[in-house]
């Protein structure tokens, strides 16, 4: 990723940007998408870092193309395949009583 400073003759498009709040702006020619701009106020470091590092990028397009292709496994078919039994998902609360004095 590549960071600059914003020329003068484009403080408009900042201004726009930080107007839109969360909202994406694309920017098309001949109506198709060529670039994008987005306000990064709300948005963490490592979320800006992981959304443009491309071995990232490629994990998540192999994952997508595996639920596409329907090769995924449950949660309950990885616990019986290993023999995980799951904790028990109801925590009974002990109910605290007072010392008498």
């Amino acid at each position: 990723m590549k960071a600059m400073k914003l020329p003068k003759e484009l403080q408009s498009f900042l201004d726009v940007a930080e107007s839109a709040e969360e909202e994406t702006l694309v920017f098309t020619k001949k109506k198709r998408p060529v670039a994008a701009l987005i306000s990064l106020r709300k948005v963490d470091r490592e979320s800006l870092t992981l959304s443009t590092n491309p071995q990232f990028l490629k994990i998540i397009e192999s994952s997508r193309k595996q639920v596409r292709e329907g090769k995924t496994i449950s949660l309950e078919a990885l616990q019986k395949k290993f023999r995980v039994v799951a904790p028990n998902k109801k925590i009974e609360r002990t109910r605290k009583t007072r010392r008498s004095s």
